[in-house]
């Protein structure tokens, strides 16, 4: 094989992974060779992918008869409904800044065919023109997570620059633990340097405007166990980790389940269930009170006053408010 007939198949190659239909004729016109001459270049590209299955797994030119084109079909490459998907959950998410999210869809629409890429201009166009980005304090998302995934792996301590939610700038030195996805944010969970009690701390990633990487490296604890972590951190609000029990009178009790990694039914009676949590921090407080009557907590005790000081607190704000409009 000649290196022009060879950097043609090659080039052959790149186009059908990039979801281009192959026409031996107009590609014949394109590179100023006989329909033949493509003819055998397609079959070289055929015979090169049955000769690497170990490598691509099963891809093969399929050849379509109503535009007499190829296509390359790769089964363990991502299919173009699952491109679609993937678009859509990013966009959904709104973690990443406008410029980010076209780079990363433009990527992945590179690897579609020239019709399904008309097609998701038109479906995700209109989405990107109205995408509203959350506000970033940090530089770029993506080069954090990965720097921040690199010393987790690794264990270095680091001291981050943060600005917290009253906007104040504190710098903290910690053991990165793990990364999450929580409802708009990325979140970095961690131990504060010197906590012997290891209670996880959440910072949201776009909130961190700096990282100092020391020589020191901390050991994980035999008991860490990061998947159990994610299930019991639901909701990125420091606090101690407890068991609560509630009544659910809701019309999904699904939502629940499926909100609550850890949630499970104790019992069932007369459409009233029965749900305990295991989760960290207080932000089930808050998630609770927003299903409104639907939810009775039964224990902790603790808790329990907590959510009746919550409600009087709420309850006196509107009583408050139709004396002063009475």
């Amino acid at each position: 094989m000649t290196n022009l007939k060879l950097d043609r198949v090659l080039e052959l190659f790149l186009r059908g992974l990039r979801g281009e239909n192959l026409s031996a004729k107009k590609l014949a016109d394109e590179y100023h060779v006989s329909s033949r001459s493509i003819t055998r270049d397609i079959s070289s590209l055929e015979d090169f992918l049955a000769d690497h299955r170990d490598l691509l797994g099963n891809a093969y030119l399929e050849y379509s008869h109503s535009d007499h084109t190829y296509q390359l079909v790769l089964d363990e490459f991502l299919t173009n409904k699952e491109l679609l998907a993937m678009i859509k959950c990013l966009i959904g998410t709104r973690a990443f800044s406008k410029e980010e999210l076209l780079k990363i869809i433009g990527k992945l629409k590179k690897y579609t065919t020239v019709n399904d890429r008309a097609k998701f201009n038109k479906i995700v166009n209109n989405e990107i023109y109205c995408y509203k980005e959350i506000h970033f304090d940090c530089q770029s998302v993506i080069d954090l997570i990965y720097d921040l995934t690199e010393y987790i792996n690794t264990c270095r301590k680091i001291t981050i620059t943060y600005n917290k939610m009253s906007r104040e700038t504190v710098k903290r030195k910690i053991c990165p633990l793990a990364i999450m996805f929580s409802e708009y944010y990325f979140y970095l969970i961690a131990s504060i340097d010197g906590d012997e009690e290891n209670v996880p701390r959440y910072f949201r990633i776009d909130r961190i405007i700096g990282i100092v990487c020391h020589r020191e490296n901390f050991s994980r604890t035999l008991d860490f166990n990061e998947g159990e972590l994610r299930n019991l951190s639901q909701f990125m609000w420091p606090g101690k980790r407890q068991k609560v029990v509630f009544e659910f009178t809701g019309p999904s009790y699904q939502a629940i389940l499926d909100k609550l990694h850890t949630a499970k039914i104790l019992s069932i009676h007369n459409g009233v269930y029965t749900i305990e949590a295991d989760v960290y921090g207080d932000g089930i407080k808050m998630y609770l009170l927003s299903q409104g009557s639907w939810v009775k907590v039964i224990s902790p005790q603790s808790f329990v006053e907590e959510m009746k000081d919550e409600i009087r607190k709420m309850n006196n704000l509107y009583e408050k408010g139709g004396e002063e409009n009475g």
